[in-house]
């Protein structure tokens, strides 16, 4: 997923309000973390916008399995360890203060059998009264099927169209994105990015991360509308 349009991935979200989501998560931090320290880990970082704040208060480190998304992280963001890696299976040998998983990318874990093994990845890697941060995909009774959805990027030298509908197979969430991509003295090109996230539902999640050995909990007011905010203490 996004190899060819990593390069896209900012101006897509160009949207998004990384520094008021990232505000909202140093407030969370600040009322739940019990460790002393101050390192993060921010695992799925894509591009590391959110980075680009945390690294402001926190000794910052950041993940992600695509490499392309890591190589532009790496030369837009100084200051932070960024390393190619999966969630299910990274091993730092290291432990953080902090772990975020932003953005609803815990959803392309797929299955509760992968779930579980990267929440307890999670719990491998954090200290004692550390706090994790997972912002979720949608629940099936969240997610509507059939739903068309357009994102557009209007710049000077770069237009893109992003056109996708929404579909369901059993647990998982599907999604074909269509993209129209024009820049400047080049011609249209065309590109599909499908993907499938897992529709995991709270009780469930909740249910994992406490028998992993969090003391967790949802919070319906998350960084976007619909989707909530799991946060776990080592405990």
């Amino acid at each position: 997923m996004y190899k060819e349009l990593a390069k896209y991935y900012d101006l897509i979200y160009s949207w998004k309000d990384y520094g008021k989501e990232t505000d909202k998560i140093k407030n969370l931090i600040k009322k739940y973390k019990k460790s002393d320290g101050n390192k993060l880990l921010d695992v799925a970082c894509g591009t590391g916008k959110h980075l680009e704040s945390l690294k402001e208060k926190y000794h910052c480190t950041g993940i992600d399995l695509n490499e392309e998304m890591i190589n532009i992280a790496k030369k837009n963001i100084v200051d932070v360890d960024f390393k190619t890696a999966d969630m299910v299976s990274f091993d730092l040998n290291d432990q953080f203060d902090i772990i975020t998983c932003l953005f609803s990318s815990i959803g392309y874990v797929k299955s509760y059998d992968n779930l579980e093994k990267t929440i307890m990845n999670f719990k491998k890697h954090l200290k004692v009264g550390g706090l994790v941060i997972i912002e979720p995909w949608f629940t099936k009774s969240g997610y509507m099927v059939g739903l068309p959805s357009m994102t557009t990027y209007d710049g000077e030298d770069i237009k893109i169209a992003r056109l996708n509908t929404t579909a369901r197979d059993k647990d998982l969430s599907v999604m074909e994105m269509h993209y129209l991509i024009v820049e400047k003295n080049k011609d249209v090109e065309y590109f599909v990015d499908r993907h499938e996230l897992g529709l995991f539902e709270i009780d469930k999640f909740l249910e994992i991360m406490n028998n992993v050995g969090f003391k967790a909990e949802f919070l319906k007011d998350g960084l976007m509308k619909g989707r909530g905010l799991y946060i776990g203490i080592d405990s």
